[in-house]
């Protein structure tokens, strides 16, 4: 059976380690997510996203969908791709990495 000292041991490095992994989280995960965020927000995102519409569109006319409901569907395409976007603007996310990340850097 373990004793008294031995579990405050036991608690200080189960604390200590997750102290590490706390640091650790906190030094890599800005960085990773703002690489998220710049690869979804660049120029070439939206190009891309662009491209990839106008792709969806032309799919649906050529595979017979009439033109109105083309229309409505590459609508309802475009919104889900941006979605994600219009959550991050909301929730503040993107703007409080990108500002701890440069405030990192300095």
């Amino acid at each position: 059976m373990m004793g008294e000292t031995e579990r405050r041991k036991y608690k200080i490095k189960d604390a200590e380690e997750v102290a590490e992994i706390f640091e650790a989280l906190s030094t890599h995960l800005p960085n990773m997510i703002r690489s998220i965020l710049d690869s979804l927000f660049s120029p070439q995102a939206a190009a891309d996203m662009g491209k990839a519409v106008a792709e969806f569109y032309r799919n649906l006319k050529e595979g017979g969908i009439p033109e109105e409901e083309a229309l409505k569907m590459t609508k309802s395409y475009l919104s889900t791709l941006t979605r994600w976007g219009e959550f991050m603007k909301g929730a503040k996310i993107g703007s409080v990495i990108h500002e701890r990340a440069e405030n990192k850097e300095e």
